[in-house]
């Protein structure tokens, strides 16, 4: 079984890939591929494994020997999945590789927003410390977790690890109901929610129903001082709108891993605020990325692999 990695690079350089070795007969191995490169890279493999370069259905259509793409990741969006069951490939992901790691920066983010970090490191290094006339600076009202309550959009691995830290703290959590189901869901909706709970952490799936779930009328509703945290795909907030209550002091602090458009190299109106005195927080995707994550990344795509030539 010949397989092709598309993009290794993008899992670190510190990921040992023995264990894919030990399933295939021959791994390719390249750092980086593009879409156009892909096409010649596979022409002979049964096995595409890749992360993020986007494989069209022009692109599997050329590629008649192959037979399997591992995706080193949940989402499987750069795949056209259509023309993979019409070419007979079956298409494998990942999943909660990475419940640890992601649930770890949910709460390092909804801490450092409840604890005012980005406005008081900024005073700090501004000198306001050594100007005060006290001992310390109080002069951004902070958030004492305990106590306080913390919607969860998403009640998976994922969601449900955050409530377990979040419960640790003292939180009351409440988990809302699926996104478009609310009718059907025995669960409150986010938008029910929105006037009580001091935070917000989004765990859902990026579709129809969650495209701006929180927009500018759900913001409208929150309180003055609620946080939101975004560590799960760009575009289920409306950026934008977030932003402006932000800089209205209508929403106490916010702070997103995931943007629409990623990397971002146009550039983003969240990413250009971080200049500004705001209680924001932009970190680049990377919640996902601890060695052990990563790795484990590896050995449930090799889990896959074994799997499928079981069936074959």
């Amino acid at each position: 079984m010949k397989a092709v990695i598309l993009d290794a690079a993008s899992l670190g350089p510190d990921v040992d890939l023995a264990p894919l070795r030990e399933q295939l007969d021959d791994l390719v191995v390249h750092e980086r591929s593009t879409t156009h490169e892909a096409r010649e890279r596979l022409a002979a493999a049964e096995v595409a494994i890749v992360n993020k370069v986007v494989l069209d259905a022009e692109t599997l259509e050329a590629l008649p020997s192959l037979k399997l793409i591992c995706v080193l990741a949940t989402g499987t969006n750069n795949i056209d999945m259509a023309a993979a069951r019409r070419l007979g490939i079956a298409v494998k992901n990942v999943t909660g590789y990475g419940t640890a790691s992601v649930a770890q920066h949910t709460l390092m983010l909804l801490l450092v927003l409840a604890n005012r970090l980005p406005l008081y490191q900024r005073d700090v290094a501004e000198g306001r410390w050594g100007e005060s006339p006290f001992f310390c600076l109080m002069d951004h009202r902070t958030l004492q977790l305990e106590g306080k309550h913390l919607a969860i959009v998403g009640q998976g691995e994922l969601g449900s690890r955050v409530a377990q830290l979040a419960e640790a703290f003292g939180m009351r959590v409440t988990f809302t109901a699926r996104p478009g189901n609310e009718a059907h869901d025995d669960r409150p909706g986010l938008a029910e929610l929105a006037s009580e709970v001091d935070a917000i952490s989004l765990h859902c799936p990026l579709n129809e129903a969650t495209h701006h779930l929180v927009d500018a009328d759900l913001l409208a509703r929150l309180k003055p001082g609620a946080l939101l945290v975004n560590c799960a795909r760009g575009g289920i907030i409306d950026e934008e709108a977030a932003l402006a209550a932000l800089r209205e002091e209508r929403l106490g602090g916010l702070a997103v891993d995931v943007l629409p458009e990623e990397p971002p190299r146009d550039g983003h109106p969240l990413i250009d605020a971080l200049n500004d005195p705001l209680n924001l927080i932009v970190t680049p995707h990377n919640a996902w990325i601890t060695p052990e994550a990563r790795q484990n990344v590896v050995a449930l795509t090799a889990d896959n692999l074994r799997e499928w030539a079981r069936g074959q």
